[in-house]
């Protein structure tokens, strides 16, 4: 952090984590990183996913020089270092997809019984049974929070908004914590709850287009790469100016950098789409 944030004080470094200061970009993003791994229990990784990463950049240089082809130095290194995130990544969509899939029925039972009963504690109290993993453990430290650390309930839901990092459902507990000064407001709790299922049908419906065009873009980066054995079959000579003249190492590293940008900018624009307030 020191080397992407140089030069700040204890004081920028306080208001970085608050978010009361316009953060590096990099910073941002290893933050968040940091944050999502924090959500599901393996904070310890990301030291790992970062010493992993440092190494892999270093061998992205290393194989550059051994190859003979400077040109690719940068792209090597970056996509190398990208790995151990990528990896990791996945991993923690599968956690986010089990989030997705129970936090539309938790918070519809919670939401039908605190609405019967106007107590948000019994409402968590008598369904916690039926809440499955990862949600039954926020939920139990919601009620342990709410009746042996304290009986005030608005710094309860607090807490329990900063556990998960949803939209939808930190919009869910802030209209609780205005339901406990105002009991109308209660009935507007079900249409948040509706965002979910609306998110979850566009996604469905988008599912498949993305994904033929996340497998039209592999093709093509495949067909590019593999475009350099064939060379070697084909004419030995056009695969030695290709590799190991200059003109030809330069036409890799501008393949190379096109092809981790696309491929960034493809992970971008083809993922699920979310809720924003």
């Amino acid at each position: 952090m020191n080397l992407i944030t140089p030069g700040d004080s204890l004081r920028d470094k306080a208001r970085n984590l608050r978010g009361n200061k316009k953060k590096h970009t990099l910073y941002k993003k290893l933050m968040g990183f940091k944050s999502a791994l924090d959500a599901t229990g393996k904070a310890k990784q990301f030291a790992v996913v970062c010493c992993v990463s440092l190494c892999l950049f270093a061998g992205g240089i290393i194989f550059s020089v051994l190859i003979g082809n400077l040109f690719l130095l940068p792209v090597l290194s970056v996509a190398f270092a990208l790995l151990p995130f990528l990896y990791t990544a996945n991993m923690l969509s599968y956690y986010e997809k089990q989030t997705k899939a129970e936090l539309e029925t938790t918070l519809s039972i919670i939401s039908t019984s605190y609405i019967r009963s106007d107590d948000i504690l019994s409402a968590v109290r008598e369904n916690i049974a039926y809440i499955r993993p990862p949600l039954r453990e926020v939920f139990l430290s919601f009620l342990g929070d709410a009746t042996a650390v304290s009986s005030n309930i608005k710094r309860a839901l607090l807490n329990l908004r900063e556990k998960i990092d949803k939209t939808i459902f930190c919009e869910w507990c802030d209209t609780l914590i205005a339901c406990q000064d105002d009991r109308v407001l209660k009935d507007t709790l079900q249409p948040v709850v509706a965002k979910l299922a609306d998110v979850r049908i566009v996604n469905n419906e988008l599912q498949t287009m993305l994904s033929s065009v996340r497998n039209e873009y592999w093709m093509m980066v495949a067909l590019v790469v593999g475009n350099i054995p064939l060379l070697y079959l084909l004419n030995r000579e056009w695969f030695n100016t290709l590799m190991f003249h200059t003109s030809g190492k330069i036409v890799l590293g501008i393949c190379g950098a096109v092809i981790l940008v696309t491929a960034i900018f493809m992970q971008k624009f083809t993922k699920p789409i979310t809720y924003r307030r």
